[in-house]
C-alpha cells in the first residue's frame, strides 16, 4: 500500500472564482433508484443474517425507474400508469435447503419505504417492482470468507472537506424543503426537489425545481401564490445561512401565459415520465460537486461486507473530515484506490491532499494516523450502514 501525502497548492474551493453545485432531493427519481437499491441491500443483509448468521453476497447496485403517466389538473388527477422499479444485481439465492425470497423482499420493501418516503403515492397500487437479481460468481462470493474481507472491485473512493459556503447552502435548502417541519407549514411542496446552486465571485443564483401537488391548488391563479408564499419563505431561510448574496428562482420553466406549470398529482416527476437510474444522482457526500474530486461509483446497493465502492467512498470522506477538524488543516481531499481479491484495509494507494500551514513531519504524522484508524475500522463499517448511519446519496 502507497500512502501519498500532498500539501496543494492550488486555491481552496471556497476561494475561487465559480463554482457549481446539485443536489437531487428524496423525492427526485435518481434518488428513489439510490434508494430502492440500498433498502434491498439492507433488507437482504438483514435476512441473511438472521437465517444464516452473517451477511453473504450480494451487489444490487443496478435499478432502474420507468416513470409512470399522471393526468394532473388543479385540485386533483390521477396516476393513469404505474410507475416500475427494475432491480437488477447479484445475491444469493440459497444456502443449503434454504431458499431466499428475494422477490418477495424486493416487493415488500420497495411498497414499505416509498409509502413512507412519498406522502401522496399509493405503492401498492401505482408502483410495479421486477426483479432480475441472480447468484453472483463463485471468485466474489469466495472474498466474503476471509477474516478481513477481500475487496469485490477494483473501485475508487473519494471525499473531502470540509463543505463550501455554497455547497452546505445547497444541502440545507433541499434538507429544509423536505423536513416534515415544512411539509406541515406547505404540504403543498412534493419531494421531488432539484436544487442547482452557482456561485459567482460572492453571488449565489440558485434554481430550484419543485414538484407541487395538485390537490392543494384548485387555480392557476393559487399555484403562482403558493410559488410566490414559498419563495419567500426559502428567502428568510437562505439569508440566515450565508451572508453572500443569494437569488431564489423556483420552477424555472414556469409560464402564466402557456399555462405552464410543474404540477403533480404524487409529488415526484416519476409519475408522468420522468425516469431514474441509481449512480446518476449525489455522490456519497450527497452532493454533485463537478468542482470537486468526484468518482462515477454508485455507493447504493452494494455489499457493505466486501465492496470497496461502497467502503472506499465513506472512508475517505471520513478521512477528509477527520483530518479537518485539526485547525491548521483547512481543506482536505482523500484517494483510494481498491486491488479485487486484496483485503479491504490494504489500498493500492491513499493519497491525502491538503491545505495546511504545518510542517512535511508534523502532517505526515497527523495524516498517516488518522488514515490507519479509518482503514483499521473498516471491517466494522457494515454494522453502521444497515442501521443508516451514514450517508450514500
Amino acid at each position: 500500500m502507497e500512502i501519498l501525502i500532498e500539501k496543494t497548492k492550488n486555491l481552496p474551493s471556497r476561494e475561487s472564482a465559480a463554482e457549481i453545485v446539485e443536489r437531487k432531493g428524496l423525492g427526485h427519481p435518481d434518488t428513489l433508484c439510490d434508494r430502492a437499491a440500498e433498502e434491498l441491500s439492507i433488507a437482504f443483509s438483514r435476512y441473511y443474517r438472521e437465517k444464516f448468521g452473517r451477511v453473504l453476497h450480494h451487489n444490487i447496485d443496478k435499478c432502474l425507474l420507468v416513470g409512470g403517466r399522471s393526468e394532473v389538473c388543479f385540485g386533483g388527477g390521477k396516476v393513469i400508469n404505474p410507475l416500475q422499479f427494475i432491480a437488477v444485481g447479484r445475491a444469493v439465492e440459497a444456502l443449503g435447503d434454504e431458499k431466499v425470497p428475494l422477490e418477495e423482499i424486493a416487493r415488500k420493501t420497495t411498497h414499505h419505504w416509498l409509502g413512507k418516503q412519498l406522502r401522496f403515492l399509493e405503492p401498492e397500487k401505482n408502483v410495479i417492482v421486477e426483479t432480475r437479481i441472480r447468484t453472483g460468481s463463485a471468485d466474489l462470493r469466495a472474498t466474503f470468507e476471509s477474516l478481513i474481507p477481500l475487496a469485490n472491485d477494483t473501485s475508487i473512493g473519494v471525499g473531502f472537506s470540509p463543505f463550501t459556503e455554497t455547497e452546505s447552502l445547497v444541502y440545507q435548502t433541499e434538507q429544509f424543503l423536505n423536513s416534515p417541519a415544512v411539509k406541515q407549514e406547505f404540504p403543498v411542496i412534493g419531494e421531488d426537489i432539484k436544487i442547482m446552486g452557482i456561485r459567482v465571485q460572492d453571488h449565489i443564483n440558485l434554481t430550484i425545481a419543485m414538484a407541487l401537488v395538485s390537490r392543494f391548488i384548485p387555480s392557476k391563479e393559487k399555484y403562482f401564490q403558493v410559488k410566490k408564499d414559498i419563495l419567500e419563505y426559502v428567502q428568510i431561510f437562505v439569508r440566515k445561512r450565508t451572508s453572500l448574496k443569494v437569488t431564489v428562482v423556483i420552477n424555472a420553466a414556469d409560464n402564466d401565459e402557456k399555462d405552464i406549470v410543474y404540477l403533480t398529482v404524487t409529488g415526484t416527476s416519476a409519475e408522468c415520465g420522468d425516469d431514474g437510474q441509481v449512480g446518476r444522482g449525489n455522490r456519497a457526500n450527497g452532493l454533485i460537486t463537478p468542482y470537486r474530486p468526484m468518482t462515477l461509483e454508485a455507493a447504493a446497493g452494494k455489499n457493505p461486507i466486501t465492496h470497496t465502492g461502497k467502503l472506499y467512498n465513506l472512508v475517505a470522506n471520513g478521512i477528509s473530515a477527520e483530518l479537518t477538524q485539526d485547525s491548521h488543516i483547512s481543506e482536505a481531499e482523500c484517494y483510494l484506490v481498491s486491488q479485487i481479491g486484496m483485503p479491504i484495509t490494504e489500498p493500492q494507494i491513499v493519497h491525502v491532499k491538503i491545505h495546511t500551514d504545518l510542517t512535511k513531519k508534523a502532517r505526515e504524522e497527523r495524516c498517516r494516523s488518522i488514515i490507519k484508524k479509518h482503514l483499521d475500522h473498516m471491517p466494522q463499517l457494515w454494522a453502521g450502514i444497515l442501521e443508516r448511519h451514514y450517508l450514500l446519496f
